[in-house]
C-alpha cells in the first residue's frame, strides 16, 4: 500500500516553549477512495526540530502493517538527513555530525529509525508557508497543538 505522510511541526518560544506537531496520513484503496487520518499533540517544553521529528514519527508508528511511505515535510532538518545521507555518516561516527560535535535529538533519530524499518521510505521536501494545502493543515494542527492547554511533559508520553 502506498501511503503518503505530511508533517509539519512548531515550537512557540524554541527551544524552551511548548510546542506541537500535525500530521495527516492518506493513501488511495483499490477502488480510487482517498482515505485520510490525521495525528496531533502538544508539549510543554520543547524544540521545533524535535516536533519536526515527532510528526514523523507519529505518522509512521501509527502504520499497522509494512507500507511504500511518501513523507512530505518542510523541514530541511528531517528531509536532508536522509536524502542528503547525512543520517549515514552520524550513525557512522557513534552519533557525531562531520565536525565532530554530538548530533542533537538522538532519541528521535533513533525512534524514527525503528519506526522506518518495516516501510519503504522516501522523503519530499515542501516550502513551508507556501500554500500546500497539507503542510498549512499541518501547520494550523502543530500551532493549535503547541497551544493546547493539554500538553504533555515528554515526548515519550
Amino acid at each position: 500500500m502506498k501511503v503518503t505522510i505530511y508533517t509539519d511541526g512548531s515550537a512557540r518560544g524554541n527551544p524552551d516553549g511548548p510546542g506541537g506537531y500535525g500530521v495527516i496520513l492518506q493513501y488511495v484503496d483499490k477502488q480510487g477512495v482517498l482515505h485520510e487520518s490525521t495525528r496531533s499533540a502538544g508539549y510543554r517544553k520543547t524544540t521545533n526540530n524535535r516536533m519536526e521529528l515527532m510528526g514523523v514519527i507519529a505518522g509512521l508508528e501509527s502504520l499497522l502493517k509494512p507500507c511504500d511511505v511518501e513523507v512530505v515535510s518542510d523541514s530541511k532538518y528531517v528531509t536532508d538527513a536522509f536524502n542528503r545521507k547525512w543520517i549515514d555518516g552520524w550513525i557512522q561516527r557513534g552519533w557525531k555530525r562531520a565536525d565532530k560535535k554530538p548530533v542533537l535529538n538522538v532519541d528521535l533519530w533513533e525512534r524514527l529509525l525503528r519506526a522506518m524499518k518495516p516501510h519503504n521510505v522516501t522523503f519530499t521536501w515542501v516550502k513551508g508557508h507556501n500554500d500546500h494545502p497539507e503542510n498549512e493543515r499541518c501547520d494550523k494542527m502543530a500551532v493549535e497543538a503547541a497551544l493546547s492547554t493539554e500538553l504533555l511533559d515528554d515526548v515519550t508520553e
